[in-house]
């Protein structure tokens, strides 16, 4: 018999975690987040206005950019998804920041004109959900349209692509003035697309990753007033994502002014007009430093979200309770109290997966737990 979630379980395993975020987050600081949806998806995903408010409400989160979802309802041209989207942010009293999403294969020119004159201030692009690359003559057209419009362009470059950095690093050079958002830490051709745009003005990376180590690596190749916070909801949720990136800030020694930036201070400049802020060497090294027994902790752990996402529980449950193992060390050393804080996480996710509607709360515990494991120890000042 499946049993109700139990919330003591949850918050008990939550809480050491939103205290360290309480603790590292600058005061009163802005925060952004970057990749939002609305609406619903092919893949049976949704979210409500009121239900996105609320999950920025739980980050402390003040604005938002926000586009469709992979509508069933779509055709023609994302209209009725775009349509909807501008109403909801029009109801959203200025927190959320309306994109319009387009397809490469239906009149995008016409569609992003039309959305951008009824107050679209951004351009959503998916390329492996609209099954397109970069070369074509209408993506051409789609970034003189931005550049002339001054709105961003946020683009998927997350799982699930083939290579597809070399078209659009072309096209973005070609367009030097349009400004772009890459997605997911841009880990579908991360060396490629941070290498070859280094010199372009204007590439943002969102940090909507699931896994932290895709972030830290990020911040050796990218200079960090060219990363952004985001998280992906309904597919990630605004305050387990701000305790990665406020882990992650301070594991690269960044200091109070870069991490503002990070977490809303370089979207702001961009929504508001004030530009992007000059940028900096990257701040981390080529290496990353992990404890042995985290390292551990973090590559079992690190399996059980890919075997949720595809149904496969049994192997996720295997891992857990490998990684819960590993938690469990007479010889803890000095990562006595992040073995402890994780293993209490990892233990009460596999109970929650056992329990009804229990399959969110858990994949946060989990994410959380490998954040922790993978930014234990700071970059040498």
């Amino acid at each position: 018999m499946v049993q109700p979630v139990n919330g003591s379980l949850y918050s008990d395993a939550l809480a050491p975690f939103l205290a360290e975020a309480q603790r590292l987050r600058p005061a009163d600081v802005e925060v952004i987040d970057a990749h939002t949806h609305l609406g619903l998806d092919e893949d049976g995903r949704s979210l409500t206005l009121e239900q996105l408010l609320s999950q920025l409400d739980d980050a402390g989160a003040r604005r938002a950019c926000v586009f469709p979802l992979h509508d069933p309802e779509r055709r023609p041209s994302y209209s009725l998804p775009n349509n909807r989207v501008l109403e909801w942010a029009g109801e959203s009293e200025g927190r959320l920041v309306p994109f319009c999403r387009l397809d490469p294969s239906e009149d995008p020119v016409d569609e992003c004109e039309r959305c951008l004159a009824i107050g679209a201030r951004g351009i959503k692009l998916h390329p492996r959900a609209q099954d397109f690359d970069f070369d074509g003559k209408e993506m051409d057209d789609v970034f003189k349209i931005a550049e002339a419009a001054s709105v961003p362009i946020l683009i998927h470059a997350g799982r699930g692509l083939p290579p597809l950095a070399e078209g659009l690093v072309d096209l973005a050079l070609r367009h030097p003035g349009a400004v772009l958002i890459l997605a997911h830490g841009a880990i579908c051709d991360q060396g490629i697309l941070t290498s070859r745009l280094a010199d372009h003005p204007g590439v943002l990376y969102d940090i909507s990753c699931f896994f932290p180590l895709d972030v830290i690596e990020l911040l050796a190749r990218v200079p960090v007033e060219r990363i952004v916070f985001a998280s992906d909801p309904p597919y990630g949720l605004p305050t387990t994502s701000l305790y990665m990136a406020l882990r992650v800030a301070r594991q690269a020694g960044l200091d109070e002014r870069a991490t503002r930036g990070l977490l809303g201070g370089t979207m702001a400049g961009l929504l508001d007009g004030g530009g992007l802020p000059p940028v900096r060497e990257p701040r981390r090294g080529d290496s990353i430093t992990l404890s042995g027994r985290l390292a551990r902790v973090y590559g079992y752990a690190s399996l059980v979200g890919p075997a949720l996402f595809t149904g496969v529980v049994d192997q996720a449950r295997a891992m857990l309770s490998m990684a819960v193992a590993a938690c469990r060390d007479p010889q803890p050393g000095s990562d006595g109290e992040a073995l402890e804080v994780i293993g209490n996480a990892l233990g009460a996710a596999d109970q929650l997966l056992g329990s009804e509607e229990g399959l969110r709360p858990a994949i946060d515990l989990i994410y959380r737990a490998i954040v922790r494991a993978a930014t234990e120890i700071p970059d040498p000042a």
